[in-house]
């Protein structure tokens, strides 16, 4: 009889416990605010903003297409730009489909590399973007707190665990492109030869540097469009919410989400979001979690578009 993997054991687990966390959170926060009363709050001046936030999703995923094929180099400028948003919607796909906001990555970036034949560009590219991007919110959020600090009494543990995550992000960055100061063993070099095509392709930006900070301006335009479009959630439900405690807030819930005890920050996004605004700012709960669930709708028309990409791809390969 064989003995089951310890491994596979761990990572069952590890997923029954965030399918618990998740189940565990969507049922406290509708047992506490019922789904009929936060929709409720949408109506017909709902739709306009709606479409403004799909529009404004679309200029999102542009930006991310640009960035990606700006830290592919030359490589990436003999690419088509509707070829690089065509990646960002199937990854886009994938995130909805598996328990992580990185599965998309992984995925598009191999399908990528794949019919391209620069896996490993790709892989650094796409982990320098979403590091960049990560970056950027840092900064917007140290920039507006203090503006938030004077008028609300933000918690010491949501503070701690955004500066923890912002070093961890910064040490992320330098760490990527002084890699090649790490030796790799020759065993493991030998075994994966793609971890030195890996390393090299993340220290290439030292020799390109305008194409990195040209990253970290994208981060920067990517980190505006999305402060627009959480505001834009809010005044969806008829509610008009400062934009720095815009920053701050969605800094705060996008690292609690980004934490992997969640599918996909599921259950975690909706009572971060009521203990900050209906908590600090007095906004009703149900109020609170009808602007919440707005955003799964942009999340639902990227997975639709990368949908129709996959299923694109999927008649070229027969």
């Amino acid at each position: 009889m064989q003995v089951p993997n310890s491994k596979k054991w761990t990572k069952k687990a590890f997923t029954a416990i965030k399918i618990a966390v998740t189940v565990g959170g969507i049922a406290y926060i509708f047992n506490k605010i019922p789904f009929l009363d936060a929709i409720s709050n949408w109506n017909e001046k709902t739709f306009p903003w709606l479409l403004f936030i799909l529009f404004l999703t679309v200029i999102l995923m542009a930006i991310q297409a640009n960035r990606w094929r700006g830290l592919l180099l030359e490589e990436g400028k003999k690419i088509k730009f509707r070829t690089f948003y065509a990646y960002i919607a199937l990854g886009y796909f994938f995130n909805n489909l598996l328990p992580s906001g990185f599965g998309g990555d992984a995925v598009k970036t191999i399908a990528f590399g794949r019919r391209f034949g620069n896996t490993a560009n790709s892989v650094a590219a796409i982990a320098i973007s979403r590091v960049m991007g990560l970056i950027a919110m840092f900064l917007s959020f140290f920039i507006a707190l203090p503006f938030v600090a004077i008028k609300y009494q933000i918690p010491l543990t949501y503070t701690v665990t955004v500066s923890i995550t912002a070093l961890i992000a910064v040490a992320v960055i330098i760490g990527g492109l002084f890699l090649d100061k790490i030796k790799i063993p020759n065993k493991l070099a030998t075994k994966v030869p793609f971890l030195l095509k890996l390393q090299d392709s993340f220290t290439v930006y030292r020799r390109h540097p305008k194409a990195f900070w040209l990253s970290g301006l994208d981060s920067i335009w990517l980190q505006l469009v999305t402060i627009v479009i959480h505001y834009a959630y809010f005044k969806a439900v008829g509610v008009d919410v400062d934009l720095a405690v815009i920053t701050v807030f969605t800094t705060i819930m996008v690292t609690f989400t980004m934490l992997p005890i969640s599918i996909n920050g599921i259950g975690i996004r909706e009572n971060v979001q009521v203990s900050l605004y209906t908590g600090l700012l007095g906004i009703p709960a149900d109020v609170v979690l009808a602007s919440t669930l707005l955003s799964y709708l942009p999340l639902l028309f990227q997975a639709t578009q990368g949908a129709i990409v996959f299923a694109a791809f999927g008649k070229k390969n027969k």
